[in-house]
């Protein structure tokens, strides 16, 4: 999640990147033969580390000592360098006057103003900085910030230590629930540890400060309002020192204590921190730091962080590979957060105090829903698998408590912040890879009702049914409703991890239902366009499309979301136009990484999966380059190592962790695994079952990222994903690796990792492809340097296979690039006028008719499209001209898609047909019902254009009427809107003019009966099944 702050999340445009590809040299390693292929690595690329990796190296065995919480500190990560254990309650660290979202520390500053319990490592909004303690000495000054410098500061898993310039060192540690402090003051009377209460990183109210003794305090203070949200929680805490103060003081909501330190300049104190109350706080801190060993406690925290990071064992590999690698797996096992006490209480989402149900170690809180689902429930049920049945059990019991699961939680709060239903894939997630102590039939039918009745975490699930989708123009209500196409896609996503978990716990017909609702991007995606796009409720597709705008997005524009459909890669290529214009796409949008507009955004969660579709597609060299890439560029180990975005709880350094290891989980809700490659030459991963996976690279390095062949516990594997059983039952993934690509490797239908398709009937594909020039051989129409803006020239360029030739023939008799219309500038109408790509608007000036030779005819200045002086040129400009017959006239459309033709059977009944009554072919003859007799009056075609058509013509909406019962018949197709036909997921069809649904009148199973439009209402009277 990006910071809400800055409008919509998105950072100002970067300049763009300039049009072309990088050449890299392939090699068909099963031929032998060396090819030159191209696609969009950006120039970083595969460069080699500074160091070399050893072969053979011996395995890391402590992998806590790698940890360098530094990085993530600065270029808005917003992750923190202090001390805590994996998914702690405590995390005590530094905050610095920029005091980012969450992690409240900037590297970049020079002083420190506290020392505050608790944290959330890149959230995107402010968010806890509770109870920030500060050391200083002589006079009090609240506003005091004490100046250090990073030479005098260190910090690894666990523990951090800072000397500052006013000559006190800081030395802090944790425990799960409990935190302890060694300050080292200057001999002074005048040692002070300032409590700035009111200071939370969102404010603090209703503080307390209690002098319990000389030698403890205690207190609390309300915060939350996160993203400026209405949740609040209240956090406790007791503080005992191993000396009495001399003197303690209240000024509002700050506090201090005073110390002599004239005689022993060190100071150790003891914290304990509860969301329940003083007397939890007290407990926790008696319970997990009985003694003084500060020593002993540090150490304690390092080996709870090799426990928790020694599930993943690499081998080799580069020193800043090794850190970045655990240092990531470590921000991927901050959170969640225990909220629970020793002895189980915990304050739940309905205000009340609650115990951590039987079975179960703990309760837990702050997720980042929006975000985690996408890679850290994977990671975290992986390695932590009791962690995570917790977690999904927690889950459930804030369901249980509200009825609703939490969407973006922070302690015992709701926020609502972000957009979907990102519960059910957390928890199919959970399940999936291997987390299952957790009330599952509880969860099953939670998620269902949340999927299925009104509730505040999916506004505008009215809309799923009909339409179909998000309209642009729909109506929400509450909690923090935005982006309708987004939303969209989220809920789409939602519904098929419920139904893989339905699935999975044997519930067949939720899980039928939930796959086949999941399709409902189909009606997102515009044909004509190849992007998702806003859409109204009546079907129409709002004006002035640009690809590039964030409008009906969230964090992304079109160019990203229309990737976004990771359980159905295949049907969303398919949809697209095919494999080649699905490669295409993808090379153009992962051209840059760091989120110009028009380009993905690979520190932002709605990019993470573009790199692993190349996969899907047959081209998983791409995928091993792209990802390897995006490694270089967006980690490293210094404090702006993770590039250009947060780290959203770990959302992106699980991402991380799972590309070093050559894979990654695309689809929600099921284990499948998409394959890269793996950085190091051994991973060894500890399933939850107990077994292991073992990953072998051999010859792994950071220029070595291609698959030349791989064995699955010593049998070849040419597939683009990983066994089915590797999660489970473990084995050996072998890799041979080089520097060159093995284009044939996984490439075959067959190895491409699944799709799921539901039991719905897709549309044909949209006529998309190369539109060549009859001037010369090898050359296309092209839009110049891919560019998007209005007025980008149309060129002569030597057919190279990407995007910026990619054209759909749309219905409207538009010819589409890019998102937007090959365009007659000014609407002009003489020899020598320009043709430019502008923003579809429906004029003649972007309308063109295919003639029997070749030529396109613009019908608003009936000259044809023609090629200046019959040239071939790369570069050459196209312009109109009189027609003429010429080659430079001539051009050859993309191939259209096979038509898809049968019976449309009824829902009302079986045995009953959509029939064109006495199989007449004069306009006005009634669509009717009748038994299915497989004659050619009920033999129909699902057309690319969206019309149905039998018997040469086209079911029509009579007078292109818009109102309940008007008739439906057959009509001379004439490309308006009464004649377009959409499918949902549902079953219906939906008249492109008039937004009603194909209708059987009253249900009526009566052979002759004529069809009709009515108001959509899911009833089996408008449910219909096209061919397959």
């Amino acid at each position: 999640m990006r910071s809400l702050l800055t409008g919509a999340g998105r950072r100002a445009p970067r300049p763009r990147p300039p049009r072309g590809r990088r050449l890299v040299a392939l090699t068909g390693a099963g031929a032998g033969l060396a090819l030159v292929a191209t696609f969009a690595v950006p120039a970083q690329s595969l460069a080699v580390s500074a160091e070399t990796a050893t072969a053979g190296a011996a395995a890391v065995t402590d992998p806590a000592s790698l940890v360098n919480p530094f990085i993530g500190t600065s270029n808005d990560a917003n992750d923190f360098p202090g001390a805590d254990v994996p998914f702690g309650m405590v995390q005590w660290s530094p905050d610095t006057p920029s005091r980012p979202p969450g992690g409240g520390y900037e590297y970049k500053d020079s002083s420190i103003t506290g020392f505050s319990l608790t944290h959330i490592a890149g959230p995107g909004c402010g968010a806890a900085g509770d109870i920030p303690v500060l050391p200083t000495v002589g006079a009090v000054d609240y506003g005091a910030r004490d100046s250090f410098a990073h030479s005098a500061e260190s910090a690894t898993a666990g523990s951090y230590k800072v000397a500052l310039d006013n000559k006190v060192t800081t030395e802090l540690t944790a425990t799960t629930r409990s935190g302890m402090a060694r300050f080292t003051f200057p001999s002074t009377t005048q040692a002070n540890l300032l409590f700035k209460l009111g200071s939370s990183q969102n404010g603090g109210s209703n503080t307390k400060f209690t002098a319990v003794s000389s030698t403890e305090v205690s207190g609390q203070v309300t915060s939350g309002k996160f993203c400026g949200a209405g949740n609040t929680y209240t956090v406790y805490f007791d503080v005992v020192f191993d000396r009495p103060f001399t003197a303690q003081s209240t000024s509002g909501a700050n506090s201090r204590v005073t110390f002599d330190t004239s005689g022993s300049q060190t100071l150790r104190a003891k914290v304990g921190v509860s969301y329940v109350s003083v007397a939890g706080a007290v407990a926790n801190r008696t319970a997990e730091a009985p003694g003084w060993d500060f020593d002993a406690t540090r150490n304690a925290a390092h080996t709870a962080w090799n426990g928790a990071l020694g599930k993943i064992g690499i081998s080799g590999g580069t020193t800043d590979q090794q850190t970045m690698f655990y240092t990531a797996l470590y921000h991927s096992l901050l959170h969640p957060n225990v909220i629970s006490d020793t002895n189980g209480q915990y304050y739940g989402f309905d205000g009340r105090t609650h115990t951590v149900d039987s079975g179960h170690d703990a309760a837990y809180a702050n997720y980042s829903g929006w975000d985690i689902y996408r890679s850290q429930a994977q990671l975290e049920a992986l390695v932590s698998p009791q962690v995570a049945s917790d977690t999904a059990q927690s889950m459930v019991d804030d369901y249980r408590q509200t009825g609703i699961f939490p969407k973006w939680s922070e302690n015992n709060g709701e926020s609502y912040v972000m957009v979907g239903d990102p519960a059910a894939a957390i928890i199919a997630d959970y399940h999936a890879f291997g987390a299952r102590d957790f009330d599952t039939s509880a969860a099953l039918e939670g998620l269902v009702k949340q999927a299925s009745t009104t509730n505040n975490d999916r506004p505008g699930l009215n809309y799923l049914n009909t339409p179909g989708y998000m309209p642009h123009d729909g109506s929400y209500g509450c909690c923090n409703f935005y982006g309708p196409v987004a939303t969209t896609l989220e809920y789409d996503t939602a519904d098929f991890a419920l139904s893989a978990f339905a699935g999975a716990l044997g519930d067949t017909a939720h899980q039928r239902t939930y796959a086949n609702r999941a399709q409902d991007w189909r009606g997102t995606l515009n044909p004509a366009s190849g992007f998702v796009q806003p859409r109204n409720a009546d079907g129409t597709w709002t004006g002035g499309f640009d690809p590039t705008s964030g409008t009906d997005m969230v964090e992304a524009d079109s160019w990203i979301y229309t990737g976004m459909v990771p359980f159905d890669v295949a049907g969303l290529a398919a949809a697209k136009g095919g494999n080649a214009v699905m490669s295409d796409y993808l090379d153009t949008v992962l051209r840059s990484y760091t989120g110009a507009n028009g380009y993905a955004w690979v520190g932002n969660e709605p990019s993470i999966e573009l790199p692993w579709e190349y996969d899907y597609i047959g081209e998983p060299y791409k995928t091993q380059a792209t990802v390897r890439s995006v490694q270089d560029q967006i980690w490293a180990n210094s404090p702006a190592g993770l590039a250009d975005g947060n780290d959203d709880l770990g959302a992106m350094s699980a991402w991380y962790v799972w590309s070093a290891l050559g894979m990654f989980p695309m689809t929600p809700g099921t284990d499948d695994l998409a394959l890269g490659s793996p950085l190091f030459p051994q991973a060894v991963v500890t399933l939850p079952s107990g077994r292991t996976l073992t990953i072998n690279g051999d010859g792994a390095a950071d220029n070595a990222p291609y698959v030349q062949s791989a064995t699955f516990d010593g049998a070849a594997w040419n597939n683009a994903y990983a066994p089915t059983n590797a999660l489970s039952e473990g084995g050996t993934l072998t890799y041979r690796l080089g520097t060159t690509a093995n284009t044939s490797w996984a490439s075959a239908a067959s190895a491409a990792p699944p799709s799921y398709h539901g039991s719905v009937v897709a549309p044909p594909g949209p006529r998309a492809g190369a539109l060549t020039a009859g001037v010369g051989s090898g050359l296309c129409v092209d839009v110049d340097h891919s560019g998007t803006a209005d007025g980008t020239a149309v060129q002569l360029w030597g057919c190279d296979s990407t995007y910026a030739q990619d054209w759909t023939v749309a219905g409207d008799g538009t010819l589409r690039a890019l998102g937007k219309c090959l365009d007659v500038a000014n609407s002009g109408t003489t020899n020598g006028t320009a043709v430019r790509l502008w923003t579809c608007n429906g004029t003649g000036a972007q309308v063109w008719s295919a003639g029997s030779d070749g030529a396109l005819v613009n019908a608003n200045s009936k000259l044809c499209l023609d090629d200046p002086d019959s040239a071939t040129t790369e570069g050459t400009h196209l312009q109109i001209h009189d027609c003429n017959g010429t080659a430079a006239q001539k051009w050859t459309l993309p191939a259209a898609p096979a038509a898809r033709s049968g019976a449309v059977t009824a829902g009302v009944g079986s045995g009953l047909c959509l029939d064109d009554k006495g199989g007449a072919t004069a306009n006005g003859t009634p669509i009717q019902l009748y038994g299915c007799n497989g004659s050619d009056a009920q033999t129909v075609t699902v057309a690319a254009d969206s019309t149905l058509r039998v018997k040469g013509g086209c079911l029509d909406a009579a007078g292109s009427g818009t109102t309940n019962g008007t008739k439906v018949q057959l009509y001379t197709c004439n490309g308006t809107n009464a004649q377009q036909w959409r499918a949902t997921s549902s079953g219906q069809l939906i008249n492109g003019n008039s937004g009603l649904c194909l209708d059987v009148p009253n249900s009526s199973t009566t052979e002759g009966t004529q069809l009709q439009l009515y108001e959509c209402n899911g009833s089996a009277a408008q449910k219909w099944t096209l061919p397959a």
